[in-house]
């Protein structure tokens, strides 16, 4: 942070009863999901439709601290949503609205990763306080929600990110811990590949290229590099660039059906 259905949560705002998210038109698509109504004022409006869902990690000692951040004017920071450690989800800025998770960012086509995303804040202390893995009944809450904002806006898969893969140079979050393959398994995010595919024996500028291709700021080699490791071989994270990373890439880059990205 730093810069299925049907989970029923508790309130953080002492109102005694629960919102669904997106309470209002949109309420009885959006119903299996219950949210904390825990309003940040850090928000102004979109320039560009909903495409993207960035998943960051809080990187904080813990929740409260994390939840106090993201609603203090002074810090310019937010989040559509946090979920805690035990599931519960936080609405913190309305969808309509562009809050600012992402900072200065970079996917594809997009350099104002703000406007056309809905940002999550997971909570984890992260690799300066103590980086753990994500605790199954949070990554349930995380599966529910994704699974609701990528159907309500149309999101492709290959749009579903974290937070390192749009800022490789200064952002880690959500890390090499979080279960990408938890979301790929019920297609809300892509998988890490699997075809046996030759070794392209592309240079480094080579990888960089096919690596911008896919929507990497690649300014920076080794922190690109380490962004997709971190994302599709988070086992060896290194900056290195070998025969697996590029074969991992160039089954990213194959032709997809219509819809499959």
């Amino acid at each position: 942070m730093r810069s299925g259905g049907g989970v029923t949560v508790r309130r953080h705002d002492r109102r005694d009863r629960d919102c669904a998210v997106g309470a209002g038109p949109t309420a009885e698509r959006e119903a299996g999901l219950k949210f904390i109504e825990t309003p940040s004022p850090n928000f102004d409006d979109r320039s560009l439709p909903i495409t993207m869902i960035v998943l960051h990690y809080t990187g904080m000692q813990d929740g409260a601290s994390a939840i106090a951040r993201l609603r203090d004017p002074e810090a310019k920071v937010s989040s559509h949503y946090l979920v805690e450690e035990d599931g519960t989800v936080l609405r913190m800025v309305a969808e309509d609205k562009r809050a600012w998770h992402a900072g200065k960012s970079h996917w594809r086509d997009v350099d104002d990763v703000n406007s056309a995303s809905v940002g999550i804040e997971i909570v984890n202390p992260g690799h300066e306080f103590g980086y753990r893995p994500f605790p199954p009944e949070q990554i349930a809450s995380v599966v529910a929600l994704v699974a609701e904002i990528k159907d309500r806006h149309e999101i492709t898969r290959g749009n579903i990110v974290g937070h390192s893969d749009i800022a490789p140079v200064r952002k880690r979050d959500p890390g090499e811990l979080f279960p990408w393959h938890e979301l790929a398994r019920r297609r809300l995010a892509l998988p890490r590949p699997t075809k046996n595919l030759m070794d392209p024996g592309w240079t480094e500028g080579g990888f960089c290229l096919a690596l911008e291709r896919f929507g990497y700021d690649v300014e920076n080699r080794m922190a690109a590099t380490m962004a997709f490791q971190r994302r599709f071989r988070p086992e060896l994270v290194d900056g290195e660039v070998d025969a697996e990373c590029r074969c991992i890439l160039l089954a990213l880059l194959l032709p997809k059906p219509m819809g499959d990205d």
